[in-house]
């Protein structure tokens, strides 16, 4: 995919803690790769912890800025990388919440991953949109209001004015990464 994404500014928003470390990584470095400007931002800002399958401590990254301190209007699209405390924590983190839907009314694009999605039921914006995401969060996301749930390697949906892309599992990262790509090359 030769998307050029220069000019182009991305948010990828975590916890700073139980981020699966394929999920921020892989993003920021396929993005960057793109030619888009990546900001990594953290709940607490500073330092990061990433795990890989949920429970293999991983290495540690450096946010590059604070949640609470971030203004969405920035920003050209939203990322939200899985893990399981991760995207826990984050559904109770007020400023992700508002970054959440902020980046909706204003029609942007979010893309979120594995466990990611569960975020979007606590900010309230799952209603009608098609997605898919780790198995087990399923459930969640259909008796949030989501139009439905498929087993894709990643999905795009336009639905309510602002478009959402999401994918399953670390597996499904190159493709995840491409339809960001895309849906940000226009």
């Amino acid at each position: 995919m030769s998307a050029q994404l220069s000019g182009k500014k991305i948010l990828v928003i975590t916890s700073n803690t139980g981020i699966e470390r394929d999920e921020l990584l892989k993003p920021l470095q396929a993005l960057r790769g793109y030619g888009a400007t990546v900001t990594h931002g953290s709940s607490k800002g500073g330092t990061t912890q990433t795990f890989v399958g949920d429970t293999e401590k991983d290495q540690t990254v450096e946010s590059d800025v604070q949640l609470s301190d971030v203004v969405s209007g920035d920003f050209d699209a939203l990322v939200i990388p899985g893990g399981t405390v991760n995207a826990d924590t984050l559904r109770q983190d007020a400023a992700a919440l508002r970054l959440i839907n902020d980046f909706t009314k204003a029609g942007k694009t979010i893309a979120a991953i594995c466990h990611g999605p569960w975020t979007l039921i606590d900010a309230g914006v799952i209603e009608g949109k098609t997605l898919t995401s780790y198995k087990s969060v399923r459930i969640d996301l259909e008796n949030a209001g989501a139009a439905g749930w498929v087993d894709a390697e990643v999905k795009e949906c336009k639905a309510n004015g602002w478009t959402l892309i999401t994918s399953r599992t670390p597996d499904d990262l190159p493709a995840f990464n491409e339809a960001i790509a895309k849906a940000l090359a226009g």
